[in-house]
């Protein structure tokens, strides 16, 4: 086993920084792996701008990455689904409050992964196709099924069930979109979702029976004359801006809860660096003004709006339904499929700045997907 490197970030704001990392220990429930392939994500980019909010629990220096594939070299204790050699994905949460922020977070050559939040792979899915998958299908996971957020029935996933009620994802080109769209037909339900024009075909491949431009100034009634008197059992929000025209189809339509993976303002909008800035002032008061204006509107009609924390499957049954259950058998069919496409952005760990800064200018319909070579000593 090779010495361990990864991409540090030593203090807010700061640019990532590859050396030599601790090697994880595997602990009960655990698996080390070998990271074959890896994905930046928007939460890596916010992390990196927004310094102590949001993940203000962070003692820095630490790791960042959600996002693995690789090949599992080490089994802790209690372990009997997998073993040495198993060609893995799996969603490293190290971020989270109260995890190792360190040897838990993927951007690293070993991480230490719940085996709860790890799939064996199919043999001809390629390690950079496969790590586009965990946060995106995990968040997309807790707005489906989380209790207190859509609380979807997910008890026939992947068994062919049919139901009458729709699901509005506002969003599907996104991550989360893409894979919320290929969880609720696989749980039974009708999907009605959004996207750019140049996206649509690929949205109904995934099971969206009907797809409308989200640029469309009349998309919201749009959506809302696809629905007909079909009962809707949930709205998903995706991306800067969607929870108003969501809030729009919940009244209009009768649902009672949206889901919102995204804040009502892009956190790129500001300066990465310390202190306050107008731009940053701005910031955070649109963020606080949208945000409770969006609450105030969705109570007075009787409508519950949430946000998504995707590793709440962690420590809830939605979990080992999609990391243990159903994901290895849909991967193995392919009945899912890894959603974004990967797009390599390079290879070894110091790609992963570049690839973060290039995710930052805008990405569609991709995820930046990051090699790492076993045989290198410095990746």
């Amino acid at each position: 086993m090779r010495q361990n490197t990864a991409a540090w970030i030593d203090a807010p704001y700061a640019e990532l920084t590859v050396r030599e990392a601790p090697m994880p220990t595997p602990e009960p429930g655990q698996l080390l792996v070998e990271v074959r392939a890896l994905a930046v994500n928007p939460l890596d980019a916010i992390i990196q701008s927004n310094g102590a909010v949001m993940y203000g629990w962070l003692r820095y220096p630490v790791i960042l990455g959600e996002d693995v594939a690789g090949v599992v070299v080490g089994v802790g204790p209690g372990i009997d689904a997998f073993a040495v050699g198993d060609r893995v994905v799996a969603y490293a949460i190290g971020l989270e409050k109260g995890r190792d922020a360190v040897g838990e977070s993927g951007f690293q050559a070993y991480v230490a992964v719940d085996a709860s939040l790890a799939a064996r792979l199919p043999d001809d899915l390629l390690f950079e196709d496969a790590a586009v998958l965990p946060l995106a299908v995990s968040t997309a996971a807790a707005g489906l099924f989380e209790a207190d957020q859509l609380a979807l029935d997910y008890s026939a996933l992947g068994a062919a069930a049919a139901r009458e009620d729709v699901v509005v994802v506002w969003g599907g080109a996104t991550a989360v979109g893409g894979n919320a769209i290929q969880l609720a037909r696989a749980a039974g339900y009708r999907v009605i979702t959004t996207a750019s024009p140049r996206n649509h075909e690929q949205l109904t491949r995934l099971g969206a029976e009907g797809v409308f431009d989200y640029r469309d100034p009349n998309a919201v009634k749009r959506i809302i004359d696809a629905i007909g008197a079909s009962p809707v059992a949930g709205i998903l929000a995706i991306a800067v801006g969607s929870a108003e025209p969501c809030r729009k189809i919940a009244r209009a339509t009768g649902a009672a809860r949206i889901a919102m993976a995204s804040p009502p303002v892009s956190f790129y909008d500001q300066p990465r660096r310390r202190g306050l800035s107008l731009r940053r002032i701005r910031l955070f008061l649109r963020l606080g003004t949208r945000t409770a204006l969006m609450q105030v509107r969705s109570r007075t009609r009787g409508i519950r709006a949430s946000f998504i924390w995707g590793s709440a499957i962690a420590t809830s049954p939605v979990g080992p339904a999609i990391w243990g259950d159903y994901l290895p058998r849909a991967l193995a069919s392919g009945a899912h499929v890894p959603y974004p496409q990967a797009r390599l952005a390079g290879s070894g760990l110091a790609a992963i700045q570049g690839a973060i800064d290039t995710l930052r200018r805008g990405v569609s319909a991709q995820k930046l997907v990051i090699a790492l070579d076993p045989a290198s000593t410095d990746s």
